[in-house]
């Protein structure tokens, strides 16, 4: 209260100094001279101008200004920003913000780097070509091993049911997030925000700038969405498109790549495998499906 006090009062007080500064000015002798002491005598409206400039800048920066007339403002961006978050990982995987799926760059990296490797090692002089003809072998192998994974045919059952199952449920969001009555919380839901909100300290009194829990309506929505989104984020990121088919090539590979470092001891045909190893691994922890 206090603030918007200041804050009208500043408003005020550079209207009237400037209209009086321009009053002012029709009435002042023009022949006065630069350097003239007459001249040098008052122009305190013109100080009043200044100091009120610099006191909204900092009322305004420093989010007062908000406070005073919005007191859960930044409470409400605070949730917003929540739901933003929640929706990073789902912007890295679909082609929300970018042009492509996150798969169709991650094919595009690794057959980039098997096809460099291949080119490395088969210019590396130090290698015998047996090793060569073993770790092109496997390269080409990996590389033919990620249509497994991109072929719609191969997709399991249980995978397309949790699929159709998140989309449901991101539809569903879309749906109950306009609505008024969105969220409907249970009667646990609400006693455990409420008996937060009792704890919760105002700005900046528990080392946070702004109080994370949600104050007004307006704000409890987007905290319900950003929740149920993090959830939806999960469970996809826990998902991996080991279907039978990928399952039988990568044993293959990985029983290939073991075998031939059961043999080796420290130099560069170690150092060659385990890249190629890691190359694979990479493959395996991605979140790879079809388009």
């Amino acid at each position: 209260m206090i603030t918007g006090f200041i804050t009208f009062f500043t408003i005020f007080a550079v209207v009237g100094a400037i209209l009086y500064g321009r009053r002012l000015i029709k009435t002042e002798k023009t022949d006065a001279v630069f350097g003239n002491p007459e001249r040098a005598k008052g122009g305190m409206h013109w100080v009043v101008v200044g100091s009120s400039f610099l006191l909204l800048s900092w009322l305004y920066y420093s989010w007062d200004i908000a406070k005073s007339f919005y007191p859960k403002s930044a409470n409400e961006l605070c949730q917003v920003a929540k739901a933003h978050e929640s929706l990073l990982s789902l912007k890295y995987l679909f082609p929300i913000v970018e042009r492509q799926h996150k798969s169709t760059a991650i094919i595009k990296r690794e057959n980039i780097n098997i096809e460099d490797k291949i080119i490395l090692i088969q210019n590396d002089q130090n290698l015998k070509d047996q090793d060569k003809e073993i770790f092109v072998n496997i390269l080409r192998n990996t590389k033919l091993m990620i249509p497994s994974l991109t072929d719609e045919r191969y997709l399991e059952d249980d995978i397309k049911i949790i699929i159709k199952d998140l989309t449901s449920r991101l539809n569903q969001l879309t749906a109950n997030f306009s609505k008024d009555s969105y969220p409907n919380l249970s009667e646990e839901e609400e006693n455990e925000i409420n008996e937060g909100l009792k704890k919760q300290l105002g700005w900046g009194a528990t080392g946070m700038e702004v109080p994370p829990l949600p104050e007004s309506k307006r704000g409890l929505k987007f905290h319900a969405a950003a929740a149920e989104l993090n959830s939806i984020s999960d469970e996809f990121f826990e998902m991996r498109n080991h279907n039978p088919e990928y399952l039988r090539q990568a044993e293959a590979i990985f029983a290939e790549i073991k075998e031939y470092m059961d043999g080796l001891d420290d130099g560069r045909e170690l150092d060659y495998i385990k890249d190629i190893k890691k190359l694979v691994r990479r493959i395996e922890y991605a979140s790879i499906f079809p388009p």
